[in-house]
């Protein structure tokens, strides 16, 4: 399934080239020689935020994902994809038939590594991420859950009031070892040919499910809460944000190199409320985590996130991910060059015609710019997409290099002068 990437494929929504007067140059993200040649700038990285990092001196050796969330020059675009392994690939369906419950394909360990390999051995992406769930770690501070086949999660005692919060107790990270083992045993497998990504759900994420009783299409309840309980929310997301900060680093010291933050429907509120009952604990979390794994990148996610991004920036995270309805050259434009950028692919590209696919790629990548992005989807792979597109969009990933793009923009620039 192999693609040669043409380079001549412009960012049509906002007139982008690797040029002297492009937003990457404007943003410090190429710089031009006196011989008019394109380049990284050598002695440049992106700044480090106010907590410590190890990353501002990581190692050319690092994972390629790893140095471009650290905005580290890179030859190509790290690419993975949300979801990325699932129902969509046909081995997985034959395990999921033998192993029907899904808590015990994301909590057998055995399993686990299987199935998060399964993509790697198939498509060879720049991230395997674990599989597990964002709910996951629920029962280990007090909240068990099961997920049914139709209604999926579902909670049978929804926390609402001030007398369910002494139901809850601090992370029993023993009640999760099956992670911390998995991780392990991946990061020996992948032998640093690619970052292990770990991952977790964002406190207002995941108060939904608590507080909702499992998934919701409106949000009523929550929403309410945030003005006739506000003690008690405040209390829970306080309680998750501890609880999802030793998570992280449980799962950082077990071998993930980077791990997300999905704050999955953190766009279902408005962009004042997020601020109030999202944002702070996520930067709580970062802070937590800085300290204690001061050169691991985080991600942060949120679905509808297209008027929350100088929101999300200042979280304190490395990387930001674009869903896709978000130009990306937009996206660029309002976050600056102090941040690196995920994404952000629409999903149902995978079900176009592969030369669309190609195109498309190109396109949010040359509009992405050379620089401080993973390519990635703008959300998850969906079910049913073909196992064919996947590997294309990975092998147009890994045929695009930046300096020959840059020299092509440079040929052209000479034309146009003669």
């Amino acid at each position: 399934m192999s693609s040669s990437a043409s380079t001549s494929v412009s960012c049509t929504s906002c007139t982008l080239g690797w040029k002297s007067s492009s937003l990457f140059v404007q943003l410090g993200l190429l710089s031009r020689c006196q011989n008019g040649v394109l380049a990284f700038p050598p002695s440049r990285k992106l700044p480090c935020n106010k907590f410590p990092r190890v990353c501002c001196s990581s190692s050319s050796s690092d994972p390629l994902l790893l140095q471009a969330a650290r905005g580290d020059p890179v030859s190509r675009p790290p690419a993975w994809m949300m979801r990325q392994a699932g129902r969509y690939m046909a081995v997985y369906r034959k395990l999921a038939k033998k192993h029907p419950s899904f808590r015990e394909r994301s909590e057998t360990i055995d399993l686990i590594v299987e199935i998060s390999l399964q993509p790697w051995e198939a498509f060879r992406p720049d991230g395997v991420i674990i599989f597990s769930d964002i709910l996951t770690p629920l029962p280990a501070f007090g909240v068990p859950f099961d997920i049914e086949e139709v209604r999926g999660p579902v909670i049978q005692s929804p926390l609402r009031s001030e007398e369910c919060l002494t139901a809850l107790h601090p992370i029993d990270l023993d009640k999760l070892h099956f992670v911390g083992e998995s991780l392990k045993i991946l990061h020996r497998e992948v032998g640093g040919q690619a970052a292990i990504l770990g991952f977790v759900g964002a406190p207002w994420t995941i108060a939904t499910y608590i507080v909702e009783g499992g998934t919701t299409r409106t949000y009523t309840t929550i929403k309410s809460m945030c003005h006739t309980a506000p003690h008690v929310l405040r209390a829970l997301l306080s309680h998750l944000t501890k609880a999802i900060a030793e998570y992280i680093v449980f799962q950082v010291n077990s071998g993930a190199d980077c791990v997300q933050i999905f704050d999955s429907w953190g766009g279902q509120l408005p962009p004042n409320m997020w601020e109030q009952w999202s944002k702070p604990y996520i930067q709580e979390i970062v802070s937590l985590v800085r300290k204690k794994c001061p050169g691991t990148p985080l991600v942060l996610y949120i679905n509808g996130n297209g008027g929350l991004l100088e929101r999300m920036k200042g979280t304190g995270v490395d990387v930001i991910g674009l869903d896709w309805t978000v130009d990306m050259a937009d996206g660029r434009k309002r976050l600056g060059s102090g941040i690196s950028v995920q994404g952000n692919v629409d999903p149902a590209y995978l079900f176009s015609p592969l030369p669309a696919l190609t195109d498309e790629i190109q396109r949010v990548v040359k509009c992405a710019g050379p620089r401080g992005h993973i390519l990635n989807l703008g959300h998850g792979v969906l079910v049913g997409t073909p196992e064919e597109a996947v590997a294309h969009f990975f092998d147009v990933a890994r045929s695009i290099k930046f300096d020959t793009i840059a020299e092509d923009h440079l040929r052209e620039e000479r034309k146009l002068v003669a």
